[in-house]
């Protein structure tokens, strides 16, 4: 999605925020957006305004997530939740092929997956950036996943620039927000009266040319960038620099992986958590009868035992090579593969760690490590 040149920024009232919605239906769309589940902000199907997240912030640390009541009656307040994009384009679960008896014969069908026109509203510049690492692994590789790239060609993006971040949040030091700069149709910026609307594609502008916008004032287009501004100087949370994480190779053999080990449970919350993460599996299934099968892709991830068993052995045995493998794939080798790292900023790694293990912590500690600065731990790695 290749951003258009910007017209003057309009504002969409708040009382007539539903006009989105009713644009949005008009041209088939269903809408997805942040509502509360289970304690949690996730992205689900939505009908109209009143169900989204109203009034609630979320407040995170290490291992720890909730949400809190909130003077304003903001809809955008919250920063993230578990999950965003990855579930509605990597599916957790897709059926790539079935196959059927036909007079003692096998006949294989290829699987017609569900592709909806999706409309999403309230991603982040977060969120964003991740999108365009996916896109790069599912439809830009000498290989295409056809399934992802059906349901993507149907996907129009209402970003939400951020207007305060929250204590996991680190996007500023990867370079990916909080301020949305590409890959959106609309963004918006929320102020109490009402939505500052900026387009970013074709298909953004025919949208909002159907809304009842007025011409945003020099005050509110000011309010909106300070908001910004305000959201980026409060994180303090910074990974190192792409840099210092590609010198990650010389610390192969420290002992901060056995120190992490020690904690971690390798329950794979961080990678289904995580926006860019896109490890899968594929399993066959058939019916109690024999009379059909299928074959299906599954979320997988690199921490379970299974996932590096080849040919009669299991190639990362150990949690701390399990770790090892997944934090050097994510700020190291991305790079030579993507041109950039594997983590956008979003913190839901951290947040959603049962044993509170911090991605960035851990980096700084193996980067001071190999630039020699770290305090000696018992274990032989740096404090």
């Amino acid at each position: 999605m290749k951003n258009i040149s910007k017209p003057h920024k309009k504002i969409l009232g708040r009382d007539d925020f539903h006009a989105l919605f009713d644009v949005l239906y008009a041209l088939d769309y269903k809408v997805i957006g942040p509502v509360v589940k289970d304690g949690a902000i996730v992205f689900d199907y939505v009908t109209a305004p009143r169900q989204l997240v109203a009034g609630l912030i979320d407040e995170q640390s290490p291992g720890s997530y909730q949400l809190t009541a909130s003077s304003s009656l903001r809809y955008f307040d919250w920063n993230t939740g578990p999950q965003a994009l990855k579930p509605f384009l990597f599916k957790p679960r897709e059926t790539l092929w079935t196959c059927d008896v036909d007079d003692h014969n096998l006949v294989f069908n290829p699987a017609t997956g569900k592709v909806e026109k999706l409309a999403f509203i309230g991603l982040r510049a977060c969120d964003l950036a991740a999108l365009a690492l996916q896109d790069k692994h599912f439809l830009q590789g000498p290989y295409q996943d056809e399934f992802y790239q059906a349901q993507r060609k149907q996907m129009l993006i209402v970003a939400v620039n951020c207007s305060r971040s929250g204590n996991q949040c680190f996007c500023v030091s990867t370079g990916d927000g909080p301020e949305a700069s590409f890959y959106y149709d609309i963004v918006l910026d929320e102020l109490d009266e009402g939505f500052l609307l900026d387009g970013g594609s074709e298909k953004g502008q025919q949208v909002m040319a159907q809304l009842p916008l007025t011409s945003a004032t020099p005050a509110q287009q000011s309010k909106a960038k300070q908001q910004v501004k305000s959201a980026a100087e409060a994180q303090k949370k910074k990974m190192p620099r792409k840099s210092q994480l590609a010198g990650l190779v010389k610390a192969l053999d420290s002992g901060r992986w056995q120190a992490v080990a020690e904690r971690c449970l390798a329950c794979g919350n961080c990678t289904l958590v995580c926006p860019t993460c896109f490890c899968s599996k594929q399993e066959s299934e058939s019916d109690i009868s024999l009379a059909g099968a299928s074959q299906v892709r599954l979320w997988d991830s690199c921490f379970s035992e299974e996932h590096s068993h080849i040919f009669g052995k299991t190639i990362r045995p150990t949690i701390a090579s399990r770790y090892k493998q997944w934090l050097i794939h994510k700020l190291v080798t991305w790079q030579q593969q993507y041109g950039r790292s594997g983590c956008v900023g979003c913190g839901r790694c951290v947040t959603w760690c049962p044993v509170a293990i911090d991605l960035v912590e851990e980096a700084q500690l193996l980067v001071n490590e190999v630039n020699g600065t770290g305090e000696k731990t018992h274990n032989g790695g740096h404090r």
